[in-house]
């Protein structure tokens, strides 16, 4: 039975892209930039908000990315904000946590989102000391695919990867949890789809946050594919 999993945050625990379609449009329109719908957010982000701006940058055709710095900053300022701009919990997520709280399994958060909005998006969404670890962008611990901030969770657990799941919506996040070495499972009702996850590694593939459970099981690891 596995003892802990680690959650993205963006897209598998809460449903937050109409918050970074939000910021992103105000962002771009403060300088006579066009405007894009959500299913294009759901591909500028997953590598942090720098990248999330490059790419709509790109997208908008500021192949150069000369606007780069002043939507950089007005973005972050939005956000900081407006990140809880019609975010929700994903749906199922709350009674999947609930379970694995009886159960007795531990939780954490992993994402790329900044440190304090990471804490602000999840605290205000689940509640204070919900989740035993929340873990965000930090100075000196390099962004998801890196494994970095897995380790940190699993020393801060003193647990080891064949205890933990991984579990994610994006490439970045399959790859995290592989170069990890721990199981990882991708889910289809974040910004991804299962093509992605497969191609990325994805260990298991679920459509709904209740098949999660199935994966505790080391046994039935092999089973689940959604």
């Amino acid at each position: 039975m596995k003892k802990a999993v680690i959650f993205d945050l963006d897209g598998t625990l809460a449903d937050t892209i109409a918050s970074i379609t939000y910021c992103g449009n105000l962002a771009l329109a403060q300088f006579g930039l066009p405007s894009f719908q959500e299913a294009d957010y759901k591909y500028f982000a997953g590598d942090g908000a720098a990248m999330l701006v490059r790419r709509a940058l790109l997208a908008a055709g500021d192949e150069k990315l000369a606007h780069y710095d002043e939507v950089y900053a007005a973005y972050r300022k939005i956000f900081a904000k407006d990140c809880m701009y019609q975010v929700k919990p994903c749906d199922g997520i709350v009674p999947l946590l609930t379970e694995l709280k009886k159960r007795g399994v531990r939780t954490a958060v992993l994402s790329n989102k900044p440190d304090a909005d990471s804490r602000r998006v999840v605290e205000e969404l689940f509640g204070k000391g919900f989740f035993d670890h929340i873990q965000g962008q930090k100075d000196g611990i390099p962004r998801k695919p890196d494994p970095a901030g897995v380790y940190r969770i699993m020393e801060a657990f003193g647990l080891e990867a064949e205890d933990f799941l991984y579990v994610g919506d994006s490439s970045v996040d399959m790859k995290t949890g592989k170069a990890a070495g721990i199981y990882t499972v991708g889910v289809l009702w974040g910004f991804r789809d299962r093509k992605e996850l497969e191609e990325n590694g994805a260990d298991a593939v679920i459509g709904r946050p209740e098949e999660l459970l199935d994966c505790l099981d080391e046994k039935q690891e092999r089973q689940v594919s959604g």
